[in-house]
């Protein structure tokens, strides 16, 4: 199949493109950067530099390729070491999330392109209250903060479009990334104790390895009917245990434990509902109309892979 992937060389894509390859597909692959094409080209991709948010170039390259799907993998995730102002923090992938899903859209209805796989997130989130996990029939149900407004809104533009534009889209949901290239600035902060449980960490949140999340949306290109799908492994977990759990097998000391009125004023409103708040996603609905199965089926024998190496 003809495959058209965006974000090509980010934490997922640097996993997907190869297991696509691998697979027989015929892909064309994107990227911002120019020194990142030989990359793509060794990995046995056909390399495009293009700007997600220049319209024009989109539809120029998707055109050129013809794809018979287009997999939207566009992040601008560099930095994240704090989340006290979200929107900025996530400024330049909310632009990503609409915009750019926006033209890959348009871009894919040219080209006569029927099926669109979008990234969306399933990690922690300031829900209102905790409560079961979440399947993809709960609304969202994040409480406002005003440092976070914009990125929430990217994610139901994501979340509503694609399957409503695309004749055959779908949306994956991914927990929080973990793995060879994602999330190395968590591995960082925890071994030097700047991360700490906040107000008691009853917030439950959802992982997934990278290297499982590349295979789950391989498994999309051709099984699932259009909709939403949450990525996910099978072991949604409090805060108070992931957390000290990562620190032991990093070889770091137990994190601190700071009230929520103190997290409030060091780490910002939405840390803090991230720590105490978050409700955790099921992947049932993965597993059984995509026949994906993480390989670590939870974080505690992914983190000690994680860590070894």
């Amino acid at each position: 199949m003809r495959i058209f992937v965006t974000g090509a060389t980010g934490a997922l894509g640097q996993h997907l493109v190869p297991g696509l390859i691998a697979a027989g597909h015929q892909v064309t692959a994107t990227t911002r950067t120019p020194g990142k094409v030989a990359r793509l080209r060794e990995a046995g991709a056909e390399p495009v530099v293009v700007d997600g948010l220049d319209r024009e170039a989109v539809i120029a390259a998707v055109l050129a390729a013809a794809p018979e799907a287009i997999l939207h993998e566009m992040t601008a995730l560099a930095d994240l070491r704090s989340f006290r102002n979200p929107d900025k923090l996530f400024a330049a992938t909310n632009e990503l999330r609409t915009r750019g899903t926006d033209n890959l859209l348009a871009a894919a209805e040219r080209a006569g392109t029927r099926r669109v796989i979008a990234q969306s997130y399933a990690g922690a989130g300031p829900d209102r209250r905790p409560g079961p996990l979440k399947t993809e029939e709960d609304p969202s149900d994040w409480r406002p903060i005003r440092s976070a407004a914009r990125g929430p809104a990217a994610i139901r533009h994501v979340e509503e479009t694609v399957p409503r534009m695309a004749p055959e889209g779908i949306v994956l949901r991914y927990g929080g990334f973990y793995g060879p290239g994602a999330s190395e600035i968590l591995l960082e902060m925890v071994r030097k104790r700047r991360v700490p449980v906040i107000g008691g960490g009853t917030g439950v949140w959802s992982f997934i390895e990278i290297t499982d999340a590349a295979a789950a949306t391989l498994a999309a290109v051709d099984r699932g009917a259009p909709g939403l799908y949450n990525v996910v492994d099978d072991d949604p977990a409090p805060v108070a245990q992931w957390l000290p759990y990562l620190a032991s097998v990093a070889g770091a000391k137990p994190p601190l434990r700071l009230p929520a009125w103190l997290g409030r004023l060091l780490a910002g409103e939405f840390a803090v509902a991230q720590m105490t708040t978050s409700r955790g996603y099921s992947n049932e609905k993965a597993r059984k109309e995509l026949g994906w199965e993480p390989r670590y089926a939870s974080w505690r024998e992914g983190f000690r892979a994680w860590v070894s190496g």
